[in-house]
């Protein structure tokens, strides 16, 4: 799975790649941003256990409103819901993988790494306000790179998805102008842009536009070799988009205070730090549909957290820490429980 467009598919037929038709299968929707190292771990789980995963790659938005209406068994989401929300729907939330959001740009002479961005620059380039790549803010923060005169072909999601969340909850964080004029969301109203479904659209668009920039998690860049931007963080450090400089992002999250782990990564303190950080979370139901399905998919994901964090870290998403996995196995027995108030976990 080396191509946005084998994901493209892969995500819609997951049943046909990991599912022998007679085989249990665990179902599943929603967030892009994790379903490169989902696919990773359901392919091994189903050689381990023969049990498969059919997962929706569709979008957080997507996910959200599949749980909620009981059509999977979980939702992915990489934005936490508020403890209001998940007690109103009658939630379990739980984070499964950390990982991050890069800017990838389409720039001829330009390789990986060679253009540095911040957040102000990427809001005022996102708001429309910064309209060519020789742009005295873009020159300001790379001197010595050749930048074309070519106006910026803006690429944005134009589904639901965590990956804006993530995305537009660090510009507002760096930006009044666009806090105020744009906001925080899964979905927005986008100044300028051409929009794509899917991080896989998004990269596709990306890289068949000259002069584009966009947003991927980091997994499509690299994957797919996009030319990415480093970034100045919060520390006004320049730092690229590493497994160091994500770990770095995820290490003062503070899970075990966090109600419902509410917890946002983006903009996180430290000189090492990535700063458009972020994590997938997972919803199921606290009182499920059926207790055996709702089992199965927490026994995977505990297989994932276990078993799986080689496969995480070959992919640069960052594994959930033993201490915090503990924290989430506890919260499974105390909250996920079956008609009968047994806990199913």
């Amino acid at each position: 799975m080396k191509h946005w467009t084998t994901w493209a598919v892969a995500g819609f037929i997951a049943a046909a790649a990991f599912v022998p038709a007679q085989a249990a299968e665990i179902t599943g929707a929603g967030s892009t941003f994790v379903y490169p190292i989902l696919a990773k771990w359901a392919d091994a789980y189903k050689k381990a256990t023969g049990i498969g995963l059919n997962y929706q790659s569709i979008g957080s938005g997507g996910g959200i409103k599949q749980i909620t209406n009981k059509t999977v068994t979980f939702g992915a989401s990489d934005m936490p819901l508020t403890p209001e929300q998940v007690a109103k729907a009658g939630f379990v939330q739980f984070p499964v993988i950390n990982g991050a959001v890069v800017p990838v740009v389409n720039l001829d002479g330009i390789k990986p790494g060679e253009l540095t961005l911040d957040g102000p620059t990427l809001a005022k380039i996102y708001l429309g306000e910064i309209k060519t790549w020789n742009d005295p803010a873009i020159q300001k923060l790379n001197a010595g790179v050749k930048l074309p005169g070519s106006a910026i072909v803006v690429v944005h999601r134009s589904d639901g998805s965590g990956t804006t969340f993530i995305w537009t909850n660090y510009l507002s964080k760096v930006s009044s102008d666009w806090k105020s004029k744009v906001g925080v969301n899964t979905a927005v109203e986008w100044p300028v842009g051409i929009g794509a479904k899917g991080n896989e659209g998004v990269a596709n668009n990306t890289t068949q536009a000259k002069g584009s920039i966009g947003y991927v998690e980091y997994a499509y860049a690299k994957q797919n070799k996009m030319t990415f931007a480093k970034m100045i963080n919060h520390e006004g450090k320049t730092v690229s988009p590493t497994a160091e400089s994500f770990i770095a992002a995820a290490a003062g999250a503070q899970w075990a205070t966090a109600k419902d782990f509410f917890v946002i990564l983006t903009d996180a303190p430290g000189d090492k730090s990535w700063p458009i950080a972020g994590s997938t979370f997972i919803l199921m139901h606290a009182v499920p549909q059926d207790a055996a399905d709702t089992a199965s998919a927490l026994k995977f994901f505990a297989w994932g957290y276990k078993n799986g964090k080689q496969m995480a870290d070959d992919l640069d998403y960052v594994p959930m820490p033993d201490s915090v996995v503990a924290l989430i196995e506890k919260t499974w027995k105390e909250q996920i429980k079956g008609s009968d108030g047994k806990p199913v976990y």
